[in-house]
């Protein structure tokens, strides 16, 4: 983390924030008194995927959009293919496709649920936010807990390799395609990867431990850090089963009542819009009926276990009663608390791995199904950090004339900037600056786990200032393209 301090602006920069995937900083700015006026988390990268899959063949997005990441390339990919699904006019894939598709899934949780957690957020959670800065770090972590680090590591390449058995690659591979999968699961794969899967569930359940453990310890602290009321969005089964697959779409407010529920993925700009910020190359989106003032919300883990009802596998759901407890008949808002919710979802994914490998609809050989060609197709599926909508317009000639992308983290760009001007205002207003008062920003920002690469989107063309800036903050000169 690079830190620059001015006195005269009285501005202080974070950049880049660290820990992250993607490039992003923060900005505070303190009046003369050292109060904080404003904060802004920017994001300062641009990719334009958007565009530029205008003009391919539509059976190519799966394949081309998940090079937005190399973290989370799979929800990419099966986002896109599940809009495809609709474009070739097949409603439902065959059972062998599903459950492949389920199945690459939950080893793409399971693989980034356990990189956040133990690779990036564990250095605050095991030495504490004031930690020397060389050792808040992976490294730290392989020293001082080698055990731990040895099991996350072992974890994260499980996960992979399911990914590995189901789309062909461990990153960017190419098994799901419109209409459904293009392999289906052997039975040496199948059991390769039945030979780990205890050791994963029950590593699942000490990360789970562990993570509350660091909670409960601290956790008068911990859950006030950053903490505010927001609404929830994420995706749901008919009956309130969470589903990170598949479902329709629901949203909570602040007290836990529905705002609507069971919205089906073509219906998404009838209660999702975005708004468009002059100093972000990520979107701001917002649940329509409430307005852009008011309208903000969080996805992910935390989202999806304040949502659902129930969870379908015996220990996340034991976990989850536990959870939700806590909340007193209320959402659970606090900040860190993604990481509790990240890691019950981390222990559901690996029970439904050993579920679905345990299923011979895996070596069925009915792969791909189609249908009458429509026009659009419109998806989303439950993103390791929250709700991915994918929707793509192909014309005639099968070339995709229009994409529209809501990925995870866009959804969670208002409730980041509000994390980091909440502890601005709890840690750094009116008081000397040092790394460790920084850093508590940064964590606030890495319970969100966000993926700036995917986020990173604009309207038309990319808005560019430059600015001549003299020693005494004064704006010289300053140019403009539109």
């Amino acid at each position: 983390m690079t830190v620059a301090q001015k006195t005269a602006g009285r501005k202080i920069v974070i950049n880049p924030v660290t820990r992250v995937e993607g490039h992003g900083k923060v900005t505070i700015h303190l009046d003369d008194d050292g109060h904080i006026k404003e904060t802004r988390f920017h994001i300062i990268e641009f990719r334009g995927f958007e565009r530029f899959i205008q003009g391919r063949p539509y059976w190519e997005a799966p394949t081309v959009v998940q090079r937005l990441c190399g973290i989370c390339p799979v929800s990419h990919h099966l986002a896109a293919s599940k809009a495809m699904d609709v474009v070739v006019g097949v409603d439902t894939v065959s059972p062998t496709a599903e459950k492949m598709r389920r199945l690459m899934h939950y080893g793409q949780t399971f693989q980034s649920h356990v990189l956040h957690f133990y690779h990036l957020a564990s250095p605050d959670l095991l030495f504490g936010f004031d930690a020397p800065v060389e050792d808040r770090n992976v490294i730290g972590v392989i020293k001082a807990h080698p055990e731990i680090a040895t099991k996350a590591v072992l974890m994260r390449k499980y996960g992979q390799e399911v990914i590995k058995a189901t789309s062909g690659k461990k990153i960017h591979g190419t098994g799901s395609i419109p209409g459904g999968m293009n392999k289906n699961l052997s039975i040496a794969e199948r059991d390769e990867l039945l030979r780990d899967i205890d050791d994963m569930i029950a590593w699942s359940v000490e990360g789970l431990e562990l993570c509350k453990s660091v909670v409960e310890a601290d956790m008068e602290h911990l859950l006030a850090f950053g903490t505010f009321e927001s609404s929830f969005v994420s995706i749901v089964k008919e009956d309130g089963c969470l589903d990170l697959y598949d479902g329709n779409l629901r949203a909570k407010d602040a007290d836990g009542k529905i705002i609507f529920d069971q919205v089906p993925p073509s219906k998404y700009l009838e209660y999702i819009r975005e708004e468009v910020r002059s100093w972000s190359y990520m979107k701001f989106p917002y649940i329509t009926s409430l307005g852009k003032e008011k309208g903000w919300y969080r996805v992910g883990p935390l989202a999806r276990i304040n949502n659902c009802d129930y969870i379908d596998t015996p220990i996340a759901e034991a976990e989850r009663v536990k959870f939700v407890a806590l909340g007193g008949g209320r959402p659970i808002h606090a900040t860190m608390a993604y990481h509790w919710a990240r890691m019950i979802e981390t222990v559901h994914a690996a029970e439904k791995i050993k579920e679905l490998l345990n299923d011979p609809d895996l070596q069925g050989e009915e792969l791909v199904r189609s249908g009458e060609r429509r026009g659009t197709g419109v998806a989303w599926i439950e993103a390791p950090r929250g709700t991915l909508i994918h929707h793509y317009d192909v014309d005639k000639n099968d070339m995709i004339t229009l994409a529209n992308l809501i990925v995870s983290t866009t959804h969670n760009n208002e409730a980041m900037n509000r994390a980091v001007k909440r502890i601005a205002d709890q840690y750094l207003d009116g008081q000397e600056i040092t790394e460790g008062l920084l850093n508590r920003i940064e964590v606030g920002i890495r319970a969100y786990d966000p993926c700036l690469s995917c986020a990173t989107h604009a309207l038309g063309q990319m808005r560019l200032q430059v600015q001549l800036v003299g020693p005494d903050d004064a704006v010289i000169h300053e140019k403009f393209r539109e």
